[in-house]
């Protein structure tokens, strides 16, 4: 690792060409560092109103209170935006499975998100079953009645063989360098285009599937979780949307407790459960999502616009920590440390914490499209089933009024790991700026500039119409090997002094970003 001096050895060569105010990062630092309220915010979105599904009571509460703390420190045009009718919101307060033959024994499992709960304790017979295409569910007509349904396959454990938790050591981040040159456009396409006909054949399997447990009468179903160690991972089951089929009650259960169900019934033994699912929906009709977001007013440029952003929304059984409380705790502590600096941005620094990205991006999807730019919409009846980020482009881009008008947007949504750098997205004309900003803060860790793309969050809402849109690089810590979508994905897995150099970065970026003369280069746009 570069030594302080060194690094900042080389902003002084980098400044030539990008001035970087190193009295304001100084004050940033020490704000962030010594002045912190970055596990405070974590801790309330974590501990006090807990996991953030979107339309979930506990979404408006964490909307409402963002905007208090907001309000708060200072910042102006504090506000929730709506974005299109998302679906019903839906919460659970209780879930118990108990095996009550071959032997009496408590399973761990929890309801996956959208599915109804059972009206009290219910007790079935277990049988597994194995539905891969619609034609698979005539096998079961007349024969599902009070049964609770095992939906797949045993799984063999797999015995780690690394640590489940990593950071970047120098190869590591070396590797990150290491630019992967895409596939040709027509092979991109053809990927695309397949991955929309799975999603489309699973939606379609998906509805079929809900109604026809509904209309046997199965009790329950019961999937395995994707993770072992008795790592419960679960996501969305049934429908958020108002009119289509929920099914049954949905859960997935611990590993090493689903196998045994399923050796028992490969064995031929009477195996009975007793499923207890307390889940409501919340509302009756579709309602529309709602992003949070506020400003500090720029001044001499300020209806040009810097944006940072991470994602409110979370799934159901954790607390919604690593993912994305702890983005959420960063963005908002940024926009606090500039206030508490007193920093005077040229430009408007705008926050965005973002609902529905689980569900494809949909909160930041929906902004930049009324914001900034959109494609057509689709005329193919297939394409518009699609969540937007999902679509092939149609047509011309159609800038929005303030496309111009934009300088870049900064994520965060990889857990809580230590910033290591920043993903250039291909846009190598920012790759000498961002050195820039980063050398001040080679001293904690984050040294490395990739060109490479990094996807799969909200930045690519901006990216994909052409706005600088970034990701920053982060230590995984255990976000992919414990917490990601699972039960585990809690206050403890989170690393405080971690979060409070991240914050310290981003604050750093953002005022970097809203001080220079000239907006962040754009990267040439790819045309559909």
């Amino acid at each position: 690792m570069l030594s302080v001096a060194l690094a900042l050895s080389g902003v002084a060569d980098a400044q030539t060409k990008e001035t970087v105010d190193l009295d304001m990062v100084s004050r940033i630092r020490q704000e962030a560092f010594h002045r912190s309220q970055v596990m405070a915010t974590f801790s309330h979105l974590t501990e006090q109103i807990g996991p953030r599904l979107t339309n979930s009571p506990a979404m408006g509460e964490a909307n409402t209170w963002t905007r208090s703390k907001f309000n708060e420190w200072g910042l102006v045009n504090v506000h929730d935006e709506a974005f299109d009718a998302f679906g019903r919101g839906w919460e659970f307060s209780n879930a118990s499975v108990e095996l009550l033959s071959p032997r009496v024994a408590p399973l761990y499992a929890l309801p996956k998100a959208w599915t109804p709960g059972t009206n009290g304790p219910v007790e079935g017979e277990v049988i597994k079953v194995e539905i891969k295409k619609l034609a698979d569910l005539d096998q079961y007509k007349g024969k599902l009645a009070g049964k609770i349904l095992l939906l797949n396959d045993a799984r063999d454990y797999e015995r780690a063989t690394k640590s489940d938790s990593h950071r970047h050591d120098d190869a590591g981040l070396a590797e990150l360098q290491v630019f992967a040159v895409p596939k040709d456009v027509a092979d991109a396409k053809a990927d695309r285009a397949k991955k929309a006909k799975e999603y489309l054949e699973k939606q379609a399997l998906t509805r079929a599937t809900n109604a026809f447990f509904a209309e046997q009468g199965v009790l329950a179903t019961i999937s395995i979780s994707g993770w072992d160690n008795g790592i419960i991972r679960v996501g969305g089951g049934g429908s958020r949307k108002a009119g289509e089929p929920v099914g049954v009650p949905e859960l997935a259960m611990m590993a090493e407790h689903y196998n045994q169900l399923v050796r028992a019934v490969d064995q031929k033994q009477a195996v009975k459960l007793r499923v207890n699912v307390e889940a409501r929906f919340t509302d009756a009709q579709d309602q529309p999502g709602y992003n949070t977001l506020a400003e500090i007013r720029g001044s001499g440029k300020a209806d040009e616009i810097v944006m940072l952003g991470a994602h409110m929304d979370s799934w159901h059984t954790g607390t919604g920590a690593a993912d994305n409380a702890a983005g959420v705790a960063v963005m908002m502590e940024a926009m606090r440390i500039l206030k508490a600096v007193g920093a005077k941005p040229r430009r408007t620094i705008r926050v965005a914490l973002w609902s529905g990205e689980e569900q494809g991006l949909i909160g930041s999807q929906d902004y930049v499209s009324k914001h900034f730019a959109r494609y057509p919409e689709p005329t193919d009846p297939a394409q518009l089933t699609l969540p937007a980020s999902m679509r092939e482009p149609t047509g011309a881009l159609q800038r929005q009024r303030d496309y111009d008008k934009f300088s870049a947007y900064f994520n965060m949504d990889n857990g809580s790991g230590r910033f290591r750098g920043i993903y250039a997205q291909e846009n190598l004309a920012a790759v000498p700026i961002f050195e820039a900003w980063l050398a001040p803060f080679h001293d904690v860790g984050a040294t490395t500039v990739a060109t490479r793309n990094t996807g799969s969050t909200d930045h690519i809402a901006f990216d994909r119409v052409g706005l600088p849109g970034f990701q920053f690089i982060q230590d995984r810590l255990d976000y992919f090997t414990n917490v990601h979508h699972s039960n585990l994905d809690t206050w403890d897995h989170a690393e405080p002094e971690d979060l409070k150099q991240a914050a310290a970065i981003v604050a750093s970026f953002v005022y970097n970003a809203a001080m220079r003369d000239e907006k962040l280069p754009r990267k040439p746009l790819l045309t559909p």
